[in-house]
């Protein structure tokens, strides 16, 4: 049987599709588009380092800005070094952080329109760097674990697709919903290209209540997409299944969501996952889940298939 022909979990992979998180690894031609054309979305999707670091970088940039105007009026500033960048920039943060320590004041006309003028500048500031900072804590998160690999094994005589998921945190997912698609190149009669998309139907693919581990299985019957395939053919139409996960989060009752991806290389076929349930030791057994064995698999003999 074709789809029965073993795949090793210890062979590289070679992926090319983006983990869970980054952007996907695709050359884009004859797009002139640029990420910072979006720069709200661009702030909420970089990483914190450089989310301060630019927030840092611009505070510097317009206190720099302010200094130079004020050194541009001369002796502007009481109690300041003439020509001082020093002290002008340190006058301008005092300003937009509306510190006053007193020591330091304009004392020219020139100099109070800046300071109204940084007055302002400084609050929009402030507002939009912390309506940025709140949008991004605000943003519902996940903490959904997958297995490394999915695994084809005989469930009840019939090959049965298989992948494992679990919720890290240590609360509920409400009415969790899983979506499997097989996504593969074609070719048409006429020789043209598609990338095609094949929805993979689950035994069980929404569950009211989401907290330990949850086994997806979609057999491999006449109606399957991955019916008679091997692990050559998905492997020569850059096959890869895509799963999404999406639930209200129970803590914060939000929506959240996860995905990933399976490539060929990582459809390891005649194999099966080892076990994580139990039961503790002791008079009062409580069930347990070991997460050491989440991604172990062990190798199936194909005389058990009959």
């Amino acid at each position: 049987m074709r789809y029965l022909v073993p795949r090793l979990p210890n062979q590289p992979s070679q992926r090319i599709a983006a983990r869970d998180g980054e952007f996907p690894d695709i050359e884009r031609i004859g797009d002139p588009h640029s990420p910072w054309q979006d720069p709200y979305h661009r702030l909420l999707t970089i990483s914190w380092t450089w989310f301060v670091g630019l927030l840092l970088l611009t505070y510097l940039c317009i206190n720099a800005a302010f200094a130079l105007a004020y050194l541009a009026g001369g002796d502007a500033i009481a109690n300041a070094t003439p020509g001082s960048f020093d002290d002008a920039f340190f006058f301008s943060v005092q300003t937009m952080a509306s510190i006053g320590y007193g020591a330091m004041y304009p004392q020219t006309d020139y100099a109070n329109g800046l300071v109204v003028v940084e007055s302002f500048v400084g609050l929009l500031f402030m507002a939009m760097a912390t309506g940025m900072i709140f949008a991004r804590f605000s943003v519902p998160t996940s903490r959904i674990l997958f297995s490394h690999y999915a695994v084809i094994a005989p469930m009840n005589g019939v090959p049965t697709l298989m992948f494992r998921t679990a919720n890290k945190r240590r609360n509920r997912i409400l009415e969790a919903q899983l979506w499997v698609t097989l996504v593969q190149d074609e070719m048409t009669a006429e020789g043209d290209y598609f990338r095609r998309f094949y929805d993979l139907e689950l035994i069980r693919a929404h569950t009211p209540l989401f907290a330990l581990t949850w086994t997806a299985m979609h057999p491999i019957d006449e109606k399957s997409p991955l019916y008679m395939k091997s692990p050559e053919s998905l492997q020569q139409s850059h096959s890869e299944i895509i799963v999404i996960l999406t639930g209200i989060d129970e803590t914060i009752s939000q929506t959240i969501h996860a995905r990933h991806s399976f490539i060929s290389d990582e459809i390891l076929w005649n194999y099966r996952f080892q076990d994580i349930l139990g039961w503790t030791d002791g008079a009062h057994k409580r069930r347990k889940i070991n997460y050491c064995h989440f991604d172990k698999v062990n190798p199936i003999s194909t005389m058990d298939e009959g």
